[in-house]
């Protein structure tokens, strides 16, 4: 099973404050722990959401709203993609995880989609295409 662990935002990381030296070391032990467990597919830090923008959809019209946003709680600063058996797995690790943030901070576990959860609304069509499109993906990198 893959999960997404979201990174949540502070003050600080919206105000482009970065890390130590001492946690980008452990950050990157870390990172090394989760790599050799064979478990790490990604993982990223985003820049401030200043540096950002959405895209609004209503209908068939677009808008763009240029970063900075607001609300601290509903940001993400960072994330890592992992290959675990279970939410349980992905657990232990994140409490294994340094504080990501010098002050307090939380992160978040969401499951990925995997195709056999689309049930029969993936058509056999359709989950042909989403796995040449996979194949495509990785024959890219």
């Amino acid at each position: 099973m893959r999960f997404m662990v979201i990174v949540k935002a502070t003050p600080e990381s919206e105000a482009g404050q970065l890390p130590s030296t001492e946690l980008l070391a452990a950050m990157g032990r870390y990172n090394e722990e989760l790599a050799k467990a064979g478990i790490l597919l990604a993982g990223e830090g985003l820049q401030p959401s200043s540096k950002g923008a959405r895209v609004r959809f209503k209908g068939s019209e677009r808008s763009v709203v240029d970063g900075p946003f607001a609300e601290t709680k509903e940001l993400i600063a960072g994330f890592w993609l992992w290959e675990v058996r279970d939410m349980d797995e992905a657990i232990e690790w994140v409490k294994r995880c340094p504080n990501p943030m010098e002050s307090d901070s939380e992160l978040e576990i969401r499951q990925v989609f995997e195709a056999d959860d689309f049930g029969e609304n993936l058509t056999p069509e359709l989950r042909e295409a989403e796995e040449r499109l996979r194949g495509q993906v990785e024959a890219g990198r």
